[in-house]
């Protein structure tokens, strides 16, 4: 075990960040997340509506893996 808060472990196929990761202006992080769908605005004006925009946002979070399909 390391006496340091952030370190890479031998052969380099783990780092590991105990302290803080600072990202500062022009740099990127890549490959954590695929960016959910765009979805408009609602401009829904009943309920029904409205969730029928709610239901497609959170579909379009599901596919893009940023929540679970399920419950469980």
């Amino acid at each position: 075990m390391s006496s340091v808060k952030n370190y890479t472990e031998q052969g380099g196929e783990r780092t590991v960040i105990g302290g803080t990761l600072e990202i500062v202006a022009g740099g990127q992080v890549v490959g954590l997340f695929t960016p959910a769908a765009f979805q408009a605005d609602s401009t829904a004006t009943t309920i029904a509506g409205l969730v029928t925009d709610f239901n497609s946002l959170l579909a379009k979070l599901k596919a893009a893996g940023l929540m679970e399909p399920t419950n469980g």
